[in-house]
């Protein structure tokens, strides 16, 4: 089993805590390009749903939707926020405490949701699909628990993201490429769903990184799941690369285009 759906791995290392996914929004916060921010949007994407609606996130992470659109959430919303790691748990319980909304948080795996078939009107799976064993399972459950007219949310990457990096990783590191949001992403993603939902939709969100940072970038990368076995010589070459690059360039470009399924039921 590769580490991107190895659950052992992905709860005791990489997201043992928050510590790692937050070195990679640390620099889409910094050096994003698209002025209206991926949170926002996916919020956006969310406004046909009713007042009262009772929604359903799987792999939270830390609640960082729900933080960054805390002013925007309809009183009516229900929300169970859930993931299998104790420690993204803990991180979105944290930064959710304050806005004082009674959501429920539960450590979860999607392929086995313990909850009544036809309960939500919405389940939300933000970048995460890509990391569930078996996804016909998880799939085949969410469908189970929406409701008749409920809708799933999916976003995930396309095989082009942030390619310039990769291109990098792969020349300097000898990192593999893409191997992490290969199993659903943007080429295979909408068929995936039509095994379960007769409708679905698809919305793209451009943008792109224009890094001046290299330590932020650096960050980034080591705490990834794909260099997880990169050894120091390896990622001091890769810095060298990127310090070259951005006192050529003044930056370091890259395009990091994302969509987002809308799978109705």
């Amino acid at each position: 089993m590769q580490k991107f759906t190895d659950q052992g791995y992905l709860t005791q290392h990489q997201y043992k805590d928050s510590s790692n996914l937050d070195a990679r929004m640390a620099l889409h916060k910094r050096f994003s390009t698209n002025p209206q921010g991926w949170f926002n949007w996916v919020f956006d994407q969310l406004s046909s749903l009713p007042a009262n609606a009772n929604i359903l996130e799987i792999g939270c992470g830390t609640g960082e939707l729900w933080k960054e659109c805390a002013d925007r959430l309809p009183e009516g919303w229900a929300l169970t926020l859930t993931d299998l790691s104790d420690g993204m748990l803990d991180a979105a319980w944290r930064n959710l405490l304050v806005i004082k909304r009674g959501i429920k948080f539960e450590k979860m795996d999607t392929q086995s949701i313990p909850h009544a078939d036809k309960t939500f009107d919405a389940v939300i799976a933000n970048h995460m699909l890509y990391h569930v064993p078996d996804r016909k399972k998880a799939l085949m459950e969410i469908w189970r628990v929406l409701k008749d007219d409920g809708v799933l949310f999916a976003s995930t990457l396309g095989e082009n993201y942030m390619h310039e990096m990769w291109d990098v990783l792969e020349r300097i590191g000898n990192v593999k490429r893409h191997v992490v949001t290969s199993a659903f992403n943007f080429e295979n993603g909408q068929a995936q769903l039509q095994e379960f939902f007769p409708r679905v939709e698809l919305a793209n969100y451009p943008d792109s990184l224009r890094v001046t940072d290299v330590d932020a970038m650096m960050a980034y990368i080591r705490s990834m799941s794909s260099t997880a076995d990169l050894q120091e010589d390896g990622f001091r070459s890769i810095e060298r690369e990127l310090v070259e690059a951005v006192q050529k360039n003044g930056e370091f470009f890259i395009k990091k285009p994302a969509i987002l399924f809308k799978a109705l039921k």
